[in-house]
């Protein structure tokens, strides 16, 4: 069998002998074009797909907070920051991983969280970080001043973890108690929504003022009354179809955040 070089160099043979006219020549030259240029999209392309391999990400969330983000009287899976995990999951490579670092517990205050983050050997690496805190306050009767600096110094440091990038931030919102049965049975649930008001203004503020996300989800909660299932066993805190509704809320900025 001839190299394919020769049978490509044939039109020019015929055409110096003078046996094909130069029309037939000029079709032979772009079919050489053609084919050549096939031949060299081809190797790129194998090239290519030789080339291309998906590297594993490991994205890293870091969740802050009280028994909001505990999650308290639901299962470990239900409290949002793990119905926020599932839900991004279905965003990543197979190839992918996703962990959460879950700082919060029942009862804490902007206090309490501050000393429990400054125990924890964290490093500065986090893709995503969550902050929601501020009810144990309220319910403890802490001068509002308190939180104005403490909530002030978690953002910081929320944004010092997730690797000094604001960006990485999401502040949410206190939730409104005073629409469980237990806020019911205070002495004051109304004046329990005006102090929470007061708190979630000043962190919605400071957030706008300086570039932070801030998500609301304290009107989910509001409707825990007109909605008993928005509200755990227990009678205070919210229950997982409640929590379900704050990650709809949350995940569509986490997904920008992450780049998903």
């Amino acid at each position: 069998m001839k190299p394919i070089w020769n049978w490509l160099n044939q039109p020019l043979w015929y055409y110096q002998k003078g046996l094909i006219d130069e029309k037939l020549m000029k079709y032979a030259a772009k079919l050489f074009l053609l084919f050549f240029w096939g031949l060299l999209l081809m190797g790129c392309s194998a090239d290519a797909e030789e080339n291309t391999e998906i590297t594993a990400v490991n994205y890293k969330y870091l969740a802050l907070g009280d028994s909001y983000t505990f999650g308290q009287s639901v299962c470990a899976d239900c409290r949002f920051p793990e119905q926020l995990k599932d839900s991004l999951q279905q965003f990543l490579n197979t190839e992918d991983s996703f962990n959460i670092k879950l700082i919060a517990q029942t009862g804490w205050t902007t206090t309490n969280l501050n000393t429990a983050i400054s125990n924890e050997p964290l490093l500065s690496d986090y893709d995503l970080v969550t902050l929601l805190i501020g009810v144990n306050n309220q319910y403890q009767n802490i001068p509002f001043s308190v939180y104005e600096q403490e909530f002030v110094t978690l953002v910081n440091t929320a944004i010092a973890r997730g690797k000094g990038d604001k960006n990485n931030l999401i502040v949410v919102s206190i939730p409104d108690y005073a629409y469980t049965p237990f806020g019911q049975g205070t002495s004051n649930p109304s004046n329990i929504s005006t102090q929470l008001d007061t708190y979630n203004a000043f962190a919605q503020n400071y957030c706008i003022t300086n570039g932070i996300t801030f998500i609301t989800i304290t009107d989910i909660t509001r409707l825990g009354l007109a909605q008993p299932e928005l509200v755990a066993n227990d009678g205070l805190h919210p229950s997982t179809v409640a929590y379900s509704k704050f990650v709809e809320r949350i995940l569509p900025v986490a997904k920008i955040k992450l780049g998903l």
